[in-house]
């Protein structure tokens, strides 16, 4: 019985080591390839200008608060913020897992449950919204010149994203800082679908480069560079 309990535990752990090599080979190697790489030039004066932002593990899709095509101050409001600064010309948006984003401020608050429900799929989602009066391209923060029609679909892709698309609901009592805001989402986190693969994909719905697949940052900003 002992011989048979540790012949099961030892295929056990080589074959949760087996899964983590591949899935760590496929996530770099998948990242890698582009899609959308012949996407039209658009010329300024054209064209509405998104930012895609990171802070080393996150990626945020970030759009003007207000332009003929969306006014997301009917959705998003100010006063929802701690700073209730209506001067604000963008907001980023941030899908990712509920359970985190409430309950771990920082790395050191991480909990056990919280990371294996996320990893599994198993908790809800939640919408990190951040305020910004402008935006200093670098590394972690690029620009991206869109058209109107490619901006139409992001902003349906983001909007379908919350919980309820017309009346996102707000997430109370809940921030990192002045500026920002929760509500509540749609969809599960996983090893699969992470805070990243939302951002990728709302680029690949926006028609602009992203990868066929991603986790990370990186596998979206590597076609940026």
């Amino acid at each position: 019985m002992l011989k048979t309990t540790i012949k099961f535990l030892g295929w056990t752990i080589l074959g949760i080591i087996t899964f983590l090599v591949l899935y760590l080979i496929a996530v770099y190697l998948i990242s890698k390839i582009t899609v959308n790489s012949d996407v039209a030039q658009v010329e300024e004066k054209d064209g509405i200008p998104i930012y895609i932002l990171s802070n080393g593990v996150h990626t945020d899709i970030v759009v003007p608060v207000v332009n003929e095509i969306k006014d997301w101050r009917k959705e998003i409001q100010f006063n929802q913020t701690k700073s209730k600064d209506s001067t604000m010309q963008y907001i980023a948006f941030g899908w990712g897992d509920k359970g985190f984003y409430l309950h771990t401020p920082e790395w050191s608050d991480l909990k056990a449950s919280t990371a294996l429900k996320a990893a599994f799929g198993v908790s809800s989602s939640a919408m990190h919204t951040t305020f910004f009066k402008q935006l200093k391209e670098g590394d972690d923060c690029k620009r991206i010149l869109i058209s109107k029609e490619n901006y139409q679909k992001l902003v349906a892709f983001i909007s379908e994203s919350f919980l309820d698309a017309s009346h996102p609901q707000w997430i109370e009592g809940y921030s990192y800082g002045r500026k920002d805001a929760f509500y509540e989402a749609k969809g599960s986190y996983s090893l699969f679908y992470t805070c990243n693969t939302w951002a990728n994909c709302s680029l690949k719905a926006a028609n602009q480069k992203a990868s066929l697949w991603t986790v990370y940052d990186k596998g979206i900003f590597c076609h940026y560079e």
